[in-house]
């Protein structure tokens, strides 16, 4: 077990790509248990032959159609409306933009990257420094993964076999919390003036409009959901439609996307699906590997140290995914050590959703920490600054985030209290 552990850090390590150093490493896993090469075929293939996974390219695709079609500048305007009066108010602009955006991309990185290209250039302009602007900038991308409709979910979805539907919902307070946590560090820094007045402007003639095309974009996750609750559709046949609903907008009613736009939208959902299913079938293959070599009876071991603690087991949970968040891609960790923990969780009766949503703010905030948070380089890519200084920035951020974990996993209603309210 050793072994194949240490086989594929050392390849990530060399720079073979992540999902071939998991595909190489369960491989030879697979061999020094005995097992037959055709079978790391089977299990490859195996690691997506999910129907919950069909619904994923959709969603991508919609998200690439939205970030096309100008709904970003719409979102940040439509936010600056009701928090540019305010001190620091592109930070808050920042924050709740993120919110929003959320509900279109399903991804801190597509956040990040659509989000950060802006406020990159206006916040250093309006008297914020670079790395500030880079740290509320990544603090609230990680939001995106949290909030409906999330592409984490539907691959925690698929590895569990719980409802995507309750994944979906149970995920609303926490993110908003998320939001909560980065718009109170912002107010605390924002007392005394410091934090420079936004001019980011809208002008009075543009206000209804504006309104009227932010409210049928924030409509769309909220029909998605509906949808889905009230068995309407499932989330693939919601997907569909959400594709089906960015494409009419960006075509045909706000006119800001042409033919060639939407082929382009189409083959760059094509690369990121193959990218990310081929992330989950070589994290199939290292998962089962892992199992044979008897990691899963090592984990079911220590549950009984947790007998009558399941709080403490989670925040074990918390602290594992933590540090696992910090240097493996995060959809290969949920992949290989979610079904590890799960049978544990269960056994200590912690909901299973809300260990779920624990597991997924806790690795969604290894994207802004050290050493190998993506967020953190793509904003430092974006905005040319340091990571020392970024750092140094952000930290108020995560800590307040960290907090919200901690309350998830001290109050189960945070995150079962929607799902249980909808069934």
């Amino acid at each position: 077990m050793i072994w194949v552990a240490l086989a594929c850090f050392a390849l990530v390590f060399i720079g073979v790509p992540i999902a071939f150093a998991l595909g190489l490493g369960g491989t030879l896993g697979l061999l020094i248990f005995g097992i037959p090469l055709p079978v790391v075929i089977t299990r490859f293939f195996g690691g997506v032959d999910s129907f919950v996974f069909l619904a994923m390219p959709f969603y991508i695709l919609a998200a690439e159609i939205m970030n096309r079609s100008g709904i970003t500048d719409r979102l940040i305007r439509l936010t600056a409306l009701l928090t540019g009066r305010l001190s620091g108010g592109t930070a808050y602009t920042n924050v709740g933009t993120s919110i929003l955006f959320a509900g279109i991309s399903g991804a801190a990185i597509a956040d990040a990257s659509a989000l950060g290209r802006f406020f990159m250039q206006v916040m250093p302009k309006e008297g914020y420094s670079r790395p500030y602007s880079a740290a509320v900038t990544a603090a609230s991308s990680i939001i995106g993964p949290i909030i409906p409709p999330s592409g984490l979910a539907i691959i925690m979805a698929a590895v569990t076999g719980l409802s995507i539907v309750d994944l979906f919902v149970a995920g609303i307070i926490p993110g908003l919390m998320l939001g909560g946590a980065c718009v109170l560090v912002i107010f605390l820094k924002s007392l005394g003036g410091g934090l420079p007045n936004s001019r980011i402007t809208v002008e009075r003639g543009q206000i209804v409009p504006l309104l009227i095309e932010g409210l049928l974009v924030a409509s769309l996750p909220v029909v998605i959901v509906w949808g889905m609750v009230t068995g309407a559709f499932t989330a693939t046949e919601g997907g569909g439609i959400a594709v089906f609903v960015a494409a009419i907008l960006g075509l045909f009613i706000l006119r800001t996307m042409r033919l060639a736009d939407l082929w382009d939208a189409l083959v760059v959902s094509a690369r990121m699906t193959a990218a990310i299913y081929l992330l989950v079938a070589s994290a199939a293959v290292l998962s089962y590997a892992l199992n044979l070599l008897g990691i899963g009876a090592l984990v079911s071991s220590f549950a009984p140290y947790f007998e009558g603690s399941p709080t403490l087991f989670l925040f074990g949970i918390m602290l594992l995914m933590l540090v696992l968040g910090m240097f493996i891609d995060i959809g290969a960790a949920l992949i290989i050590f979610v079904p590890l923990v799960m049978p544990t969780v269960i056994a200590l009766g912690i909901d299973p959703i809300q260990a779920a949503l624990v597991v997924m703010l806790t690795l969604a905030l290894g994207l802004i920490t050290p050493p190998f948070g993506v967020v953190l380089f793509i904003l430092m890519k974006i905005g040319q600054v340091r990571m020392g200084a970024l750092i140094a920035a952000i930290a108020p951020f995560v800590l307040a985030e960290l907090a919200v974990i901690v309350l998830l996993v001290l109050f189960p209603a945070l995150t079962t209290w929607l799902p249980n309210l909808l069934n």
